[in-house]
């Protein structure tokens, strides 16, 4: 499955699609007006049509979700200029919080980060002007399970169009790590709760 990136890459989320649409078909024999919400890296809700990543082949489950849905649904990407971030620096390392660098001059957070606005949200509806300059490719960040500061350009920007892979768009000038919970939640008989270790 890991040999070929692009195959590999196009398998996991066809894989995601086959499940939403089942999910979806299920959910539908009960409440035909059911909606569904898949929470997931930008690289797989942003239609990959828009970015470098589809341009080399690769489709995502944004993409597949949007030709097979059309207007009705909706892509809502996330970004941030600065903070850090709970990661590894390689695949199959330690977790750790890393500092995450100031987006670059030439991408489109440092774009957002120049309006001063600690958070906010962009409407990238089809025509109007926010969309209308936002659809000329840019560098975007794309920060995983893996961030490597050292080798940032290489590793984790590449050519977007943002208004092209999004409908909307949510902005954290500066966002914090997941933080693990503290302790074993316990349950009334003294056992490890049945979510351990993950702390919900």
């Amino acid at each position: 499955m890991f040999g070929d990136s692009v195959s590999s890459w196009n398998l996991r989320d066809q894989h995601m699609m086959e499940t939403f649409v089942a999910l979806s078909d299920h959910l539908s024999l009960r409440q035909p007006s059911a909606k569904l919400v898949v929470w997931a890296h930008n690289s797989h809700v942003g239609d990959a049509r828009a970015t470098a990543m589809g341009q080399s082949g690769e489709w995502n489950i944004g993409q597949l979700v949007r030709q097979k849905y059309g207007d009705d649904c909706r892509s809502i990407g996330f970004t941030t200029y600065s903070g850090t971030v709970t990661a590894a620096f390689e695949w199959d390392g330690r977790t750790e919080r890393i500092c995450v660098r100031p987006a670059r001059k030439d991408s489109y957070e440092h774009l957002l980060h120049n309006t001063g606005i600690p958070a906010f949200t962009l409407n990238l509806e089809k025509g109007s002007p926010v969309s209308n300059a936002l659809h000329v490719p840019m560098r975007e960040r794309a920060i995983g399970v893996i961030y490597r500061p050292e080798s940032e350009l290489a590793s984790h920007y590449f050519q977007a169009s943002l208004s092209d892979q999004f409908d909307a768009v949510v902005h954290f000038d500066e966002s914090f790590a997941v933080e693990p919970m503290d302790g074993i939640a316990e349950n009334a008989q003294g056992e490890p709760a049945e979510t351990f270790p993950s702390g919900i």
